[in-house]
């Protein structure tokens, strides 16, 4: 079968190294712009494009599909396959390929349509996700699907563990999607209209810690933020970013922010019980453990993390 693969960030690459391996024939890869990356802010390309280059296959660069859709029916593909690619595709080109556009999306659709499903499955605290192959048509994540796979979620992923997971496993769903597909044999079914939840995008202002939060409700969004965009809270009005936190039982009895530094261990309190620090950054600084961090800012008893105001989407209390 002749394919384009449409894909950007890091979570993409395993099923294009999957397709590139297997017999299936890869015209071109889409990928968003080369964005700046790095200290020096220089503009890099995805590492989808640097895969594809690498492959010596044509890298089509575009931040909205139909920038490129004359250069997509002119390959003629019978698929497209998409892995975050990281923009809605037009009616138009969707036409293009006469097997479609098949999508790898990192839920168990209908649960958690949208850009973000992996941070909202743990902030949903979910025990189980998963990975769906759906066919892309107008609407958001809605399209008949193809093929599912189940994923548990351990107690202390982050988002970048349980992508990782996903992204691996992913890859092979969708070669076999595709060798389905290819073979005449794979039908899509439509998703059911139960269980539907959304996953809109995260935004940095979404990351910040609460502390007035329940503890668990503090540890699954620090978790769930954990690598991008990363949780943050603020410290003597600076802000200090925040790793994952554990929680801890029979802690004193601390009130919402208010820290506690001890010789192995920074405690804050929550909203209900009191969690450890791991690792923070201060403003431009580098990670360090809590505890180092503590002492060179000779943080006091009684001091409070995140004690400016600054809006926040709320977080779900957990279940």
């Amino acid at each position: 079968m002749r394919l384009v693969f449409a894909g950007t960030p890091e979570a993409a690459l395993p099923s294009l190294r999957a397709i590139l391996a297997s017999p299936h024939e890869v015209l071109a890869v889409l990928t968003r712009p080369d964005a700046p990356a790095g200290r020096g802010r220089r503009p890099t390309p995805s590492v989808i494009a640097q895969a594809g280059e690498a492959a010596g296959l044509a890298v089509l660069r575009a931040r909205r599909v139909g920038e490129v859709a004359d250069q997509l029916a002119a390959l003629r593909p019978d698929c497209v396959a998409v892995v975050a690619y990281g923009a809605l595709v037009p009616p138009a080109a969707l036409a293009i390929p006469a097997l479609g556009w098949v999508n790898l999306h990192f839920s168990l659709l209908p649960a958690w349509r949208g850009a973000a499903p992996v941070q909202h499955a743990l902030l949903a605290g979910d025990e189980v996700t998963g990975a769906t192959t759906f066919r892309l048509e107008a609407g958001l994540d809605t399209g008949p699907t193809f093929g599912v796979l189940t994923e548990p979620i351990r107690p202390r992923d982050t988002a970048g563990d349980l992508l990782a997971r996903l992204a691996v496993a992913g890859a092979g769903l969708l070669v076999a999607t595709l060798d389905g597909l290819a073979a005449g044999v794979l039908q899509a079914r439509p998703q059911s209209a139960d269980g539907v939840s959304l996953a809109p995008r995260i935004e940095v202002a979404d990351a910040r810690v609460r502390w007035e939060h329940p503890g668990l409700a503090v540890d699954r969004l620090v978790r769930a933020m954990t690598p991008e965009p990363g949780a943050w809270t603020t410290f003597r009005d600076q802000r200090l970013g925040v790793r994952p936190v554990t929680p801890v039982a029979h802690a004193a009895v601390l009130s919402p922010g208010e820290i506690e530094v001890g010789r192995h261990a920074v405690l804050v309190g929550t909203g209900s019980g009191a969690v450890r620090l791991g690792e923070v950054r201060p403003a431009g600084g580098r990670w360090m453990p809590a505890e180092a961090w503590a002492r060179g800012a000779r943080a006091a008893a009684g001091e409070r993390l995140g004690t400016d105001p600054a809006p926040a989407r709320q977080p779900k209390e957990p279940g």
